[in-house]
């Protein structure tokens, strides 16, 4: 039997974050240099139910049945084992590699969950449709971010950019013009759950002000859908400088991501912002495609450890 394989992107969230957990509308789009990929291969001569997981980005190497069952990767192979209702997995190795930084803002439990999902269901020969996959590593995530809204899970899965409310059908967001996005990377690490956390401590000492923040973040982020719709991509700069005011003043920025922010738009982006949790992580610019690599260059020198030139492209097109 030939190896099965599948991969998943990476993810940057345009607008949004921290609001959509409560309700409010994001904006998410996938970052397709960088992925999470899972190869599964049949092992015959092991007994059925062994099955190795490969995880050298990691350092891991073990029977999947050794590893703590808070551990993700258990939490992702007992969910689609239950899903498919399947008593045991022919023995199998699982490699799975990732490019996507952890803890990073760009989604790299999710793509590691979806890219392994849909490879053993795949391998079991009942590969899942979009909404199973999404649905099972929502489940996944659960366990790590405590509350999250769902929408790492749903553009890494669809793997399009979408606009996303918690508990509502997924709509694929048309993009009537391509448009440039620089990422800089913090090299900062913080857990979603962390600032996830403290933003709920927040909203239960103060929810008007916070409830407050969280509105206007929303008509920012249903602003910038009209706007991407009409193809008017370069009015999304103001949006992405007030979003990020308001996200300062949740308490979810920090002095590096600051920093980040403040070299993009001097050295000309259009707009800047955090994306993600924050308190680390990743910042987007919005940039002119004759200015990307003059604005990473600047981002490094402000600190960045790494940086992503990505295109946000209508749906189709390559």
């Amino acid at each position: 039997m030939p190896a099965i394989s599948a991969s998943a992107p990476g993810k940057i969230i345009l607008f949004g974050e921290h609001a959509v957990v409560y309700g409010h509308p994001a904006i998410a789009a996938p970052v397709t240099q960088v992925k999470a990929k899972a190869i599964v291969t049949a092992n015959p001569m092991a007994p059925p139910g062994y099955v190795r997981i490969q995880a050298p980005n990691i350092g891991l190497e073990t029977d999947v049945n050794e590893l703590p069952a808070d551990h993700p990767l258990a939490i992702t192979m007992g969910e689609v084992v239950r899903f498919l209702g399947v008593r045991h997995i022919p023995a199998c190795t699982i490699r799975i590699t990732s490019s996507i930084p952890v803890a990073a803002g760009l989604g790299s439990g999710a793509a590691v969950s979806v890219a392994l999902i849909r490879a053993v269901s795949a391998f079991l020969g009942k590969p899942l449709d979009d909404e199973s996959v999404s649905s099972l590593a929502f489940q996944v995530e659960k366990t790590y971010h405590g509350t999250p809204s769902g929408i790492d899970n749903t553009v890494i899965t669809y793997g399009q950019p979408i606009y996303f409310v918690r508990g509502q059908p997924v709509v694929r967001l048309p993009v009537s013009e391509p448009f440039i996005v620089v990422i800089g990377d913090t090299g900062v690490s913080c857990p979603t759950s962390v600032t996830v956390g403290d933003v709920a401590q927040a909203w239960r000492t103060d929810p008007e002000r916070i409830d407050q923040e969280f509105e206007q973040i929303a008509r920012i982020t249903d602003a910038a859908r009209q706007v991407i719709e009409r193809g008017k991509t370069e009015q999304l700069g103001p949006l992405m400088v007030t979003n990020h005011q308001h996200l300062q003043k949740l308490g979810v920025s920090s002095p590096e991501l600051d920093r980040l922010v403040e070299a993009a738009q001097r050295a000309g982006a259009l707009g800047a912002k955090l994306s993600g949790g924050g308190r680390g992580g990743n910042m987007i610019a919005l940039v002119e495609w004759d200015r990307a690599q003059a604005i990473a260059e600047a981002l490094t020198m402000a600190g960045a450890v790494r940086t992503i030139i990505t295109e946000i492209k209508p749906q189709g097109r390559r």
